[in-house]
């Protein structure tokens, strides 16, 4: 595969501080694709230096210039999808189709709508005898996951963009091949030297000097709720802005009304999708006793078609299997029963997990309470409406969710008391401008629309 031996800083490809380098890993069949540069602290620095520098000019540059930069953006994006999606194939092991129409499909989507919002938002308004000024905070430390390689970055990169910010861009050490392309896009869709800056590295090293930095104004990080913690403290103690999306345990609610098949199938496809490495995943899918058994079975038949090596793609790496197989051993230790799947590797070569469904989990048990990241659906039984809320409640997490129902009117009155960011009412599909984020400790603020842009953003007002 196609790597870069240096970073993206101020507008050009520079050799590393250091000597290190990272092995890309395609996770299907375990060999090495590619290798990039381990950055340093000194690396860190200098994008950092080079953000500074370019944050005056961009931070000036009228909003429709800024929204012109980031069309031009999202059409390179467009015009290299196929590679875009070869590369996310390659380091991540999502199936192909799977690549073109989400990692390389949605991240176009999602610049789209930053292009239009940059455009079309109010950066001033008139309240009373105060004018508000809407003003960008600054230089942007951005630390994305592995999971979604490019929309994560996008979805911090077009919205700091249309602020007026600049940005340091450190990715996950698994997928560093598609932020190299989203650096070379970023360079042909012309934006100055300097507003994007690209450093590839461990995130105890680079990621952590580049949280830890005083020169950077908000860190915005996507990962796992302990790193999160992590992030805050640093941020709180130099007084420095974060925006966290953290884990998710979501539960995927079914009334009694609600068609039952339905709901079922979708819901395994939901948790099947990335094979299972979205933290937004409906992994707990509650279900009235009554129909209980009858959606056990249909959730088996339904996994049935999710083939390894096929529909469903590997894990990310040696040691999200073992932690993914871990979980599933945990949950039979507990009492839980596998009807579909179960720990066994499905195949000789790759970081592959059989997709698996359990029947008889209680919501105290591990693999009801704690993030697994994998191909994994708990089914958990519920006596009543208010049983089922308690259960739907009933994690540290509040990222996502889902409610089917008879009507849409029944699902709304159920998912408006659910503690939780967002929920898709009888499938409800995904929206480019609807605000993601969590409550309780799946994180602080939101991305994607306006609410997204207004993480970038500081408030001024003038009073005469």
């Amino acid at each position: 595969m196609k790597a870069h031996d240096g970073m993206y800083i101020g507008g050009a490809w520079r050799p590393a501080a250091g000597t290190d380098t990272i092995a890309v890993v395609n996770p299907a069949d375990e060999l090495v694709i590619a290798h990039v540069p381990a950055g340093t602290a000194e690396d860190v620095d200098a994008a950092v230096r080079a953000a500074r520098a370019a944050f005056p000019g961009w931070a000036a540059t009228p909003p429709a210039e800024r929204a012109a930069r980031i069309g031009a953006l999202r059409d390179v994006l467009a015009a290299r999808k196929d590679e875009i999606a070869g590369t996310v194939t390659a380091e991540l092991g999502s199936p192909l189709p799977m690549s073109q129409a989400v990692h390389a499909g949605v991240p176009v989507l999602v610049a789209g709508s930053y292009a239009e919002l940059a455009a079309s938002y109010a950066f001033e308004e008139r309240h009373g005898n105060s004018t508000v000024f809407l003003e960008p905070v600054g230089v942007v430390g951005a630390i994305t996951p592995w999971n979604y390689p490019l929309h994560q970055i996008v979805a911090k990169v077009a919205p700091a963009l249309a602020a007026g910010c600049t940005v340091v861009l450190k990715p996950a050490e698994d997928t560093p091949l598609t932020a190299q392309l989203f650096a070379e896009a970023t360079e042909e869709a012309g934006l100055p030297a300097g507003v994007f800056n690209l450093v590839t590295g461990l995130g105890p090293v680079a990621g952590q000097a580049l949280a830890e930095h005083e020169g950077v104004d908000l860190v915005s990080f996507t990962g796992s709720t302990a790193v999160g913690r992590q992030i805050g403290a640093t941020a709180g103690g130099a007084v420095k802005r974060v925006a966290l999306e953290l884990g998710g345990k979501s539960a995927n609610v079914i009334l009694p009304s609600a068609d039952l098949a339905k709901a079922v199938n979708v819901g395994i496809a939901n948790v099947m999708s990335n094979s299972g490495q979205t933290c937004s995943a409906w992994t707990r899918m509650l279900v009235d006793a009554e129909r209980y058994e009858e959606a056990v079975a249909l959730a088996a038949a339904a996994v049935a078609k999710y083939v390894p090596g096929e529909r469903v793609g590997p894990l990310v790496n040696a040691k999200q299997q073992a932690r993914v197989r871990g979980y599933i051993e945990k949950g039979v230790e507990e009492g839980a029963r596998i009807v579909a799947g179960g720990p066994e590797a499905p195949l000789a070569t790759g970081y592959y997990v059989s997709p698996t469904v359990f029947a008889d989990v209680t919501p105290e048990m591990t693999i009801a309470q704690e993030e697994i990241f994998g191909p994994v659906v708990s089914i958990l039984k519920y006596e009543d409406e208010a049983d089922a809320l308690r259960i739907a409640n009933g994690t540290v997490y509040g990222l996502a969710g889902a409610v089917w129902a008879a009507d849409d009117e029944e699902a709304v009155a159920f998912a408006r008391r659910m503690d939780t960011g967002q929920v898709d009412i009888n499938g409800g599909r995904f929206n480019p401008l609807a605000p993601f984020g969590g409550y309780k400790q799946s994180g602080v603020g939101r991305e994607l629309g306006e609410h997204g842009l207004s993480e970038y953003l500081q408030t001024k007002s003038l009073q005469f």
